[in-house]
């Protein structure tokens, strides 16, 4: 359809009454074309609770399920092309694993895997998937423990099933609403910095001690932020987006839990009747150290004041009409960290130890899998809404990049989605390789991915 009513041969003074009605009405329906295009969306959830006996993030086997661990999601189609949001319950997908899960959900949704952004939320009461680990493990005498193919292949193919069944079900949506909230007493810095600049750790559990527990927050995003999409007055979906580690179980403790943010989640949808997804922002530096002592009043408190900000942003919520969707996406190769002991071969070598531990024996196959893919790169991505940028970051991203996106569109309402493709381990800022502390230790990606994930930032929002 042609639109070209910016110049007139005949003033439209000029012109009979029927001619300039003719004009204004035939300008009108092109605008009308242009300004509401039909979007639709349709929302899926599948269950991605391991079998008991398959291992949890850390090895430890599955004995007790404390709350189903869920894969939720959303398929939008602009002009007959989709894009998929996916969250899962899950500590880590990594490598070949997460190549897959996008494939896979792709041909089910009938896009592309490059529009398909599947993110983990990083409980750590939940499992990790890297099929190039695990293949590595296999190889390797007297293989430890990791998920099984069986298992991954039926979680993929539950979760396949439901997006194929979502895309049956597509309605339209007409308007998107913003809103962000304070949220109280749950994030707090996991980098203390002590005498002399020395890093001091705060770990999730860090409440127990009250000299950490004294500690200020720190450095920290205390804002939740929260995206509606809705037909009229009816929303349909809402995108929770949070910057902290969702742990609050203690590590090694055998038992499924989607914690505190899938409780607030699920219990806000049931309350709400509106479908619910949320996702963990850049969390690699943030926890809820402080206000977390491990007991269950800790973690109820903490959900309780989780779900008040996931409330009050929904409160603050203000709507405008849904312009056409923009999504983008940037390849990114990040620098391997390598120093005397940390280099492919020492992975190989302490990995084949059948003596070695076993935590030990999976770091290390871990970084392994990642040194030997490091040439296919890193998908990244973007959607654009208006105003309104999702941001989709691989990895354990620090808090400082979620800041670096949002500082650089401050008139608009900038989200971000950490933990896509964690294969990196933790995405750091050069100046964490100076200072030290525990990230540093667990990032396979080195000194110059600041300024490499910065500028693949600014490409994601178009600068």
């Amino acid at each position: 359809m042609m639109c070209a009513f910016s110049t007139f041969e005949t003033p439209l003074a000029a012109m009979t009454r029927r001619d300039a009605l003719r004009v204004v009405a035939g300008s009108l329906v092109c605008s009308l074309a242009y300004a509401a295009p039909v979007l639709r969306l349709a929302t899926f959830r599948a269950d991605a609770t391991p079998p008991l006996g398959e291992p949890d993030i850390w090895n430890v086997p599955l004995a007790k399920v404390e709350e189903p661990l869920l894969a939720k999601g959303l398929v939008l189609e602009d002009a007959n092309t989709r894009y998929v949001l996916c969250a899962i319950d899950w500590c880590k997908l990594s490598n070949g694993s997460e190549l897959t899960f996008r494939r896979k959900i792709a041909a089910a949704a009938d896009t592309d895997p490059l529009r398909v952004a599947v993110r983990t939320l990083h409980q750590h009461a939940a499992p990790g998937a890297d099929s190039d680990t695990n293949k590595l493990l296999d190889e390797a005498p007297n293989p430890p423990l990791h998920l099984s193919d069986k298992f991954l292949e039926d979680v993929t193919d539950r979760l396949a099933a439901a997006v194929k069944q979502a895309v049956t079900d597509l309605q339209p949506f007409d308007r998107i609403g913003t809103g962000e909230a304070k949220v109280d007493r749950v994030a707090s810095t996991r980098r203390i910095h002590g005498p002399e600049g020395k890093i001091i750790v705060r770990f999730s559990g860090g409440g127990s001690n009250p000299k950490l527990a004294a500690a200020p927050e720190g450095f920290i995003d205390p804002m939740l932020k929260t995206i509606t999409l809705a037909s009229g007055r009816k929303p349909l979906v809402r995108l929770h987006y949070y910057a902290t580690h969702p742990q609050t179980w203690s590590s090694r403790a055998g038992l499924a839990s989607s914690d505190i943010v899938g409780i607030a989640r699920e219990t806000l949808e049931r309350d709400e009747k509106v479908f619910q997804i949320y996702f963990t922002g850049c969390a690699g530096n943030v926890t809820v150290g402080k206000y977390n002592d491990g007991t269950p009043a800790a973690r109820e408190g903490l959900m309780q004041r989780l779900r008040a900000g996931m409330e009050a942003a929904i409160a603050s919520t203000r709507f405008a009409p849904a312009r056409r969707l923009r999504w983008r996406t940037v390849p990114l190769t990040l620098p391997l960290r390598t120093y005397p002991g940390h280099t492919p071969a020492d992975f190989r070598r302490r990995l084949e130890d059948p003596e070695g531990k076993v935590e030990s024996r999976v770091g290390n196959a871990r970084a392994l899998a990642f040194a030997e893919r490091i040439q296919r790169p890193l998908a990244l991505s973007s959607l654009e809404m208006g105003k309104v940028h999702i941001l989709h970051l691989p990895g354990e991203p620090f808090l400082e990049f979620q800041m670096y996106a949002q500082q650089l569109k401050p008139r608009d309402f900038v989200v971000v989605a950490g933990y896509g493709d964690c294969g990196t381990g933790y995405i750091c800022t050069d100046q964490a390789f100076v200072e030290g502390g525990y990230e540093p230790t667990g990032a396979n990606v080195g000194p110059g991915s600041e300024a490499l994930l910065k500028k693949a930032i600014r490409q994601l929002l178009g600068e």
